[in-house]
């Protein structure tokens, strides 16, 4: 590849070898962008995290290159996003082709005054080499190199891990293991677990080349155009002036003659023109998959990313959802480790996490079928959708070339304080994440800044007392108390809504509170605040429900 060149990291022998066993908080077996998500949000919480992988280096290959805003929210709280949107390419606007004309363009992004594009595209190995480089400053967060789990013991009060090394091999002990070892995880594997779904029968070409050019910075899909034709396509611009293009194949495709070159440069041609310049960086050849493991908690053993479920890549649904994964669960294993909250708070990852996987499998299953219809009634269907669609309103929101990844509102989830809808004519409501603002504070210009990884109040005017944020700051799991606008109040954190756009996109009104979990998820709101709800809502959101029933009474 001539724009990036591969790090080789160190392999430093593990001092376990020939000893006792040492014990950690938690394990992370795979040094993907989930993995290293999590071993960093565990280390910002001052809990040792070891985390394994076998090679030794990042990625071959672009592989997930999309990644969404709400992924770049969680690593700016985690410290690494503005690297990522630095070097990363920033887009909001998709445009969709049918046969030789533009059908329709959209912008994924809902309005001004947010401090995130709807995506950026970057390579995953950017990403990776990133995200390696944060965990190192993190004296917690150890990270080894050739270093893979080949056994797996659970027991009643830990987990026993054998790990392979080129010295040997040595165990390890640990409360929990995170299993973010990739699709074929050989952990799940090691435990006898299976993915259910589906395996869809078609064949995609996606090559990375590497071309000065023009073109926008915008997300390109075809359906059966001229140089194409009968198949899908897609293009791409990523870092370096690298850019990503994918062509359907057909089920009958041979994946390794595909990936030739004699193969692959008539299409790039065909699609770009024949004066177009351009080198081929990277090429694979892929099936469509939309699988998930019915639970992904096993005892002590938590799977995560693609491990846990696989869905297709139109959509950008699989690093994403991923790193929503890791960040769904380091703050529960911090309050169980912690001995804040029960063993059972962990079962609302696998809840929480399944409800998100299912809903981005119906999400990805959707756009395989209309993107390679099955039959030619389908494929009728599809092309009437698309030659409505430049005129007509309605059948733009038919047309489906991958619904691209959002966050998951955890509508069922048990630690959500019900809602009293009646209350509210908008806003996020309990499940849903909260809603950047730009705002003028201590700490930056942007809410979700303030929401830094433990429970928030968010109040607008001066909803609380001031006993009762004493009160708030001394309990056994602390809540800070973030204000938007009133009068300075001791113990509150004090923003201005500059532009008047978070009371806006909250709903808000003098009085109003929303409880916003470590994860920045919504998990209650009220119109006026009252200690007791608060708290009773915290209680419910570890996975108390019997302090929560107290709490209100």
């Amino acid at each position: 590849m001539k724009t990036y060149t591969h790090p080789v990291y160190e392999y430093v022998g593990a001092p376990d070898t020939g000893g006792a066993p040492r014990h950690w908080p938690v394990v992370v077996a795979g040094a993907g962008p989930v993995g290293l998500t999590g071993a960093i949000d565990l280390g910002l919480r001052g809990i040792d995290v070891l985390l394994v992988d076998e090679d030794d280096t990042v990625s071959v290959g672009s592989r997930a290159i999309c990644w969404s805003k709400r992924t770049l929210e969680i690593l700016d709280r985690l410290g690494c996003g503005e690297r990522l949107v630095q070097k990363g390419v920033g887009w909001n606007v998709g445009r969709v082709f049918f046969r030789d004309e533009q059908v329709y363009e959209f912008n994924l992004l809902p309005g001004e005054g947010y401090r995130r594009p709807a995506f950026i595209n970057l390579q995953q190995y950017w990403v990776e080499q990133f995200l390696v480089e944060r965990l190192g400053e993190l004296p917690q967060a150890e990270l080894r190199w050739r270093s893979k789990v080949v056994g797996v013991r659970q027991e009643a009060d830990r987990i026993a891990l054998r790990i392979s090394t080129p010295d040997g091999e040595y165990t390890v002990h640990a409360d929990w293991l995170i299993a973010a070892d990739g699709a074929h995880s050989p952990i799940r594997n090691m435990l006898g677990l299976e993915c259910e779904g589906q395996v869809f029968r078609d064949r995609f070409l996606i090559a990375d080349i590497l071309m000065s050019s023009g073109f926008p910075a915008e997300r390109r899909f075809w359906f059966d155009p001229p140089f194409h034709r009968n198949q899908s396509a897609l293009l791409h611009r990523q870092a370096d002036d690298v850019w990503r293009v994918d062509f359907q194949l057909g089920w009958d495709a041979d994946p390794e003659e595909e990936k030739r070159p004699e193969r692959i440069v008539p299409r790039i041609r065909a699609m770009l023109g024949d004066a177009a310049q351009f080198e081929i960086e990277w090429a694979s050849v892929y099936t469509f998959q939309c699988q998930r493991m019915r639970s992904f908690r096993h005892g002590r053993t938590l799977f995560a990313g693609d491990a846990a479920h696989l869905v297709s890549p139109f959509g950008a649904r699989g690093a994403n959802s991923g790193i929503q994964d890791a960040d769904n669960l380091a703050w529960k294993l911090e309050l169980v480790l912690a001995g804040q909250a029960p063993e059972a708070l962990l079962d609302s990852y696998d809840s929480e996490r399944t409800e998100a996987a299912d809903e981005n499998i119906r999400h990805s299953t959707r756009s395989t079928d209309f993107i390679t219809p099955k039959g030619a009634i389908s494929r009728t269907f599809r092309d009437a959708v698309l030659g409505l669609a430049k005129r007509y309103p309605f059948a733009r929101a038919l047309v489906n070339s991958g619904r691209l990844s959002l966050p998951v509102t955890l509508g069922e989830s048990p630690l959500n304080t019900p809602d009293n809808t009646g209350a509210f004519g908008g806003g996020p409501i309990p499940g849903a994440v909260a809603i950047d603002a730009p705002v003028a504070g201590p700490r930056g210009k942007w809410l979700l800044g303030y929401v830094d990884g433990g429970f928030t109040l968010l109040c607008f005017g001066n909803a609380v007392p001031a006993d009762a944020l004493r009160s708030l700051a001394r309990d056994a799991v602390a809540c800070a108390v973030v204000q938007v606008g009133g009068a300075a109040a001791s113990g509150a954190c004090l923003i201005e809504d500059s532009e008047g756009l978070a009371a806006k996109r909250y709903d808000a009104m003098p009085g109003t509170c929303y409880l916003l979990r470590p994860d920045q998820h919504v998990c209650a709101r009220w119109r006026a605040f009252e200690l007791g709800a608060v708290r009773a809502a915290i209680a419910r959101a570890t996975g108390k429900p019997a302090e929560a029933a107290r709490a209100a009474a």
